[in-house]
């Protein structure tokens, strides 16, 4: 695995969060940032090093920085602020060692479970670990700059920022009674955002009912997959929402993939009483799951391209066979439901990443065009001009380093909705990230 791939993410820029991965652009500087702090760490100049190693980790939007990190140099410490989502890394180095560490609540406030949830989580940990001091529970991580190089502090680093943020999001689920500390740092989104937003969920949940009454009578259990998963993950994708409706989305969409022992309809019928849920949800309390933070790392680790590839493939198939047997009422949900799975399920190059993004701005319009974008498809109009220039803009900075890789808009099928999805997915599959 090339360890770098977690800090490549020259990404466009977005006006709005979605999924879970970092909207922002890295340093143009991030590689001789790196070299720079791997070359301090050689000398033993470990302040300098670390410096730098946080300067390449910074990320920014239309070029200001996002202060994902902030630090500060005395003569012999550095101290620093990392912050990834609900959580908040306050930590200093010396020449000697990295202490870092995040609260997560008031010991007072903690019941028996979560002690015991804390505990247990200590052992699934690597380089951190949870402990209490006089007044709270908080992560902590101790490392030594004995050896130390960018690659070796990069994951503990990594590990605690995540973690921190994920048990943040599962104890406020999960022990809705506990008071979450130091997350003064998360900004509630605009109303009128939020309006959108819960008004699109609520518009999505009702077109599902449409769709399911368009569906045959006998054999549908694989159709209303599609149907269902789509919706969640699209949730998940567009609106971003935190707390118990993101974990819960989670854990829905986890157990239908794993649990082996219930049958597809059972499996449907509890991803329907999820989105049910969801149906009923009040506007007031739908404003309380969702904030603006900054993020520092991505939690997915980067899948090769013959990953993704092969994940298209098997799903076109899928196509082709409701396509023959004349269904073709769930296929546009399929093309949307392969784009949010991908997007999901696995790290992408940047360049996939934004590429996909740009299918999921013509597939959903009129969401994008409620938040402001401009509009790639209208009317079964495409904006085919902005469509092939956006695909030129992702790809053309990165031909200096992969000499086979080429803009694709020109190659795509825009007779329709349908063939254009087709069209776009074979093109990702041909993609060519062969290093020269």
């Amino acid at each position: 695995m090339n360890w770098l791939n977690f800090f490549n993410n020259n990404t466009i820029e977005l006006k709005h969060q979605f999924g879970r991965d970092i909207n922002a652009t890295i340093s143009k500087d991030e590689e001789q940032l790196f070299n720079k702090s791997s070359e301090a760490f050689q000398n033993k100049n470990i302040l300098d090093a670390y410096m730098y190693f946080f300067q390449s980790l910074e990320n920014f939007s239309d070029a200001e920085t996002n202060n994902n990190i902030t630090f500060s140099k005395d003569d012999d410490k550095l101290n620093f602020i990392i912050f990834q989502g609900s959580a908040k890394i306050n930590g200093y180095i010396t020449q000697e060692y990295l202490f870092a560490e995040t609260i997560i609540t008031k010991k007072e406030n903690a019941h028996i479970a979560l002690k015991r949830y804390l505990l247990e989580r200590n052992y699934q940990l690597t380089y951190s670990c949870y402990y209490v001091d006089h007044d709270y529970i908080k992560l902590k991580l101790y490392h030594d700059n004995i050896t130390m190089t960018p690659q070796k502090i990069f994951f503990p680093i990594r590990e605690i920022a995540l973690n921190a943020d994920f048990d943040k999001e599962y104890i406020k689920t999960e022990f809705p009674d506990t008071v979450l500390e130091d997350i003064k740092h998360l900004q509630p989104l605009p109303k009128e955002e939020l309006e959108i937003k819960y008004n699109f969920l609520q518009k999505w949940i009702k077109e599902l009912d449409e769709e399911l009454l368009t569906l045959p009578t006998n054999d549908t259990a694989g159709m209303q997959s599609f149907l269902y998963l789509c919706l969640l993950l699209k949730i998940d994708y567009l609106i971003v929402p935190n707390y118990e409706i993101y974990q819960k989305t989670a854990k829905k969409i986890q157990n239908y993939f794993n649990d082996e022992n219930n049958s597809l309809e059972l499996n449907n019928e509890k991803l329907l009483n999820f989105i049910l849920e969801l149906k009923e949800i009040t506007f007031e309390k739908f404003e309380t799951k969702l904030y603006n933070a900054k993020y520092t790392f991505n939690p997915i680790e980067r899948a090769s391209q013959k990953e993704i590839e092969i994940f298209i493939n098997e799903s076109l198939a899928k196509i082709r066979w409701y396509k023959n047997n004349r269904y073709q009422q769930i296929i546009p949900t399929i093309y949307k439901y392969i784009a949010f799975h991908i997007l999901y399920n696995y790290g992408l190059h940047p360049v996939v990443k934004q590429l996909l993004h740009i299918l999921v701005e013509v597939q959903n319009p009129e969401y994008f065009q409620a938040l402001g974008y401009v509009n790639l498809y209208d009317n079964q109009e495409f904006s085919k001009k902005t469509i092939i220039l956006k695909i030129d803009n992702i790809i053309k900075p990165y031909q200096s380093k992969f000499k086979l890789l080429e803009p694709f808009g020109e190659n795509l099928n825009f007779s329709s909705l349908n063939e254009f999805s087709n069209s776009f997915y074979l093109q990702i599959n041909n993609l060519n990230f062969e290093d020269i």
